[in-house]
This record gives structure tokens, sequence and C-alpha cells, in this order.
């Protein structure tokens, strides 16, 4: 029955502050509609997990944490850098690939996952 996700959408207090900022540290252009289509590569997986109320993997007060697929996770992390975007957690590899964290300006927390 369900093909793909349609999007990911939310509310923030300040549109063109979110907009800059997703543009400079993760280079989304996202346009004068307020959005982006980002076309899944032939690699490229989503993920629809649920997590426990108490389940410490990423704050408990976001209801919805972000997690985006990068080509290299070496490189994103230098750009991330250049633009003075710090990292919240650092880097962690498992069987899962290697991820780290970052914080948008609403402080909503981010993972950024190499496979």
């Amino acid at each position: 029955m369900i093909k793909g996700f349609g999007g990911v959408f939310w509310r923030t207090k300040n549109v063109e502050v979110i907009k800059k900022w997703y543009n400079e540290a993760l280079r989304l252009e996202i346009g004068d509609w307020n959005g982006t289509m980002i076309k899944n590569e032939s690699e490229s997986e989503t993920i629809f997990s649920l997590f426990t109320e108490a389940d410490p993997y990423f704050p408990t007060d976001q209801q919805v944490m972000l997690n985006f697929q990068v080509h290299n996770l070496d490189e994103t992390i230098k750009h991330l850098e250049q633009v003075g975007v710090p990292l919240a957690r650092e880097k962690e590899s498992s069987e899962f690939g290697q991820f780290v964290w970052i914080e948008d300006p609403d402080g909503r927390l981010i993972e950024l996952w190499e496979k």
C-alpha cells in the first residue's frame, strides 16, 4: 500500500533562518515554496522507526528526529566545520554504518548517516 515517504513537514518560528541554515549546513536548496525535493538514489534507504517516549537515542522533548544519508561522512564533517556547524555528538560507528549529530537553529537534533 505504501509507496514511500511523501515528505517531512514541521513548524518553525523563523522560516528564513532555518532555510538559510539548511542550505549552508546541508546544502539543501529550499525554494520559495519553503521546500525542496530530495530524490532517492539507488543505494538510498528510508527508515521508519518508532522509539519509546523515554528512549535516550535523541532528546525526549523532541518528537521527531531527521536522519539524512550522506555520501562521505568525513567530507560532510569537514564542510560542517567550514560553515561553523559544530557536532552535537562525536562520530560513532556500528554495524549499521557511521553517524554524527548536529543541531539546527531551532535546537532540533539531526542525525547524519553514512552506510
